[in-house]
């Protein structure tokens, strides 16, 4: 195996492990008197206050008139983020300005340490003028995170310092409403007509 591939493929390892994640939440813990278990929405999503790529203090409030497709990530990962987003920013392209207007896609970095709106605004611009990226502290990043259930760490693959380093992360793309709950999510690898598909018959 090549060494540069390992990132890559712990990051979709651990999109599937939250994937499955995803699908547990479904369920609840107890049963119903027929032994059955009841059918239970995922708890996803949340408030949360960043800080976008223009420098401007956001909350989720100021998105409940739209949908969103938020991804976590990280400016230095790879290929797995820039493949992610550009599924997304191709996605909303097939999707047509009038219903692509109506969603944000929304890139919520997870290394608060180098990932700074300057840097976030260079990096965003290059994909689509779309897209808002976000940062913040680590506990605000923390925080959001946890509501999205979503997993990210400093790798401790050997060989970096304490500026060339990876973030372990999932890697799942979320669907929000205009309410701010969520709809749905959709997987690593997907494909931009699928993952448009899916969204046109939501908004349809």
């Amino acid at each position: 195996m090549n060494k540069k591939d390992t990132p890559t493929l712990i990051f979709v390892a651990l999109a599937l492990f939250v994937a499955l994640g995803i699908g547990s939440s479904f369920f609840g813990s107890e049963k119903v008197p027929d032994g059955t278990v009841p059918l239970k929405p995922p708890v996803i999503g949340g408030p949360f206050e960043l800080v976008d790529h223009t420098s401007r203090t956001v909350t989720d409030k100021d998105f409940h008139s739209k949908y969103l497709l938020i991804y976590f990530g990280y400016i230095y990962c790879p290929d797995v983020c820039s493949t992610a987003v550009i599924t997304i920013s191709d996605a909303l392209d097939i999707l047509g300005p009038d219903m692509a207007n109506k969603i944000t896609p929304v890139f919520v970095s997870v290394d608060h340490e180098r990932d700074t709106p300057e840097s976030l605004r260079e990096y965003v611009g290059q994909f689509s003028p779309r897209f808002v990226g976000m940062t913040g502290t680590k506990k605000q990043i923390s925080q959001v995170a946890k509501a999205y259930n979503v997993y990210f760490a400093k790798s401790e693959e050997p060989g970096g310092n304490a500026e060339n380093y990876f973030m372990d992360h999932s890697a799942i793309t979320y669907l929000m409403g205009p309410d701010g709950k969520f709809i749905r999510h959709f997987p690593y690898g997907i494909d931009p007509k699928n993952m448009a598909d899916q969204i046109k018959k939501i908004l349809g």
